[in-house]
């Protein structure tokens, strides 16, 4: 039988806070969440590996570093509202975090439930943010995404503000592009 008590803390001190990772709060949540319980029985002994980790076809959970350093670049504060996209893990550490979430994991990811959420987080790359996502966005919300377009992704942050969406990239990754998320490639004149 595993000790996944070891595990989650050997994770938070050998990949999350060696990554940056300053907020204790965020330590703190992954001290606590059974990471285990987010993948199937036969997978669960990859919960705190430095992998994604896939708990369904097609999705896998953020390495904990990754999931760690894109919830530190949102900066969730309690009381806040959070739409999470197909990120269960990410979900239950912002319910921790004191938030209160919306999960998004089925139908069309691209067009979420509702709008004015102040942090949404995906954890999935994806080829570019969905224009659906960030219309989504309350003023000052924040949007955790991994876009990738190539063999490394960046984790981007965006931020609405009252003249608009501005973007920032924060640190690079590799998580599984989710299937029909890709980047949509053409030809343009110039």
């Amino acid at each position: 039988m595993a000790d996944f008590a070891a595990a989650r803390l050997n994770m938070v001190e050998s990949q999350v806070r060696p990554a940056d990772v300053t907020d204790i709060r965020l330590h703190d949540a992954m001290r606590a969440l059974d990471r285990e319980s987010f993948l199937p029985p036969g997978k669960s002994h990859l919960a705190y590996a430095d992998i994604e980790a896939e708990y369904a076809p097609g999705r896998s959970l953020l390495k904990p570093r990754d999931v760690a350093k894109l919830l530190q670049a949102v900066r969730p504060m309690p009381g806040e509202t959070a739409l999470a996209i197909a990120a269960p893990y990410a979900a239950a550490m912002l319910e921790k975090l004191g938030l209160t979430v919306t999960r998004l994991d089925e139908g069309d990811l691209s067009q979420p439930p509702g709008s004015a959420y102040d942090v949404i987080v995906c954890e999935g790359a994806v080829g570019r943010a969905p224009a659906g996502w960030t219309a989504a966005l309350a003023l000052r919300g924040r949007l955790g995404v991994i876009e990738r377009d190539g063999p490394v992704g960046k984790a981007c942050v965006y931020l609405r503000a009252e003249d608009g969406v501005g973007r920032r990239e924060v640190f690079d990754a590799t998580p599984p592009i989710m299937a029909g998320f890709a980047a949509q490639h053409g030809f343009a004149f110039e």
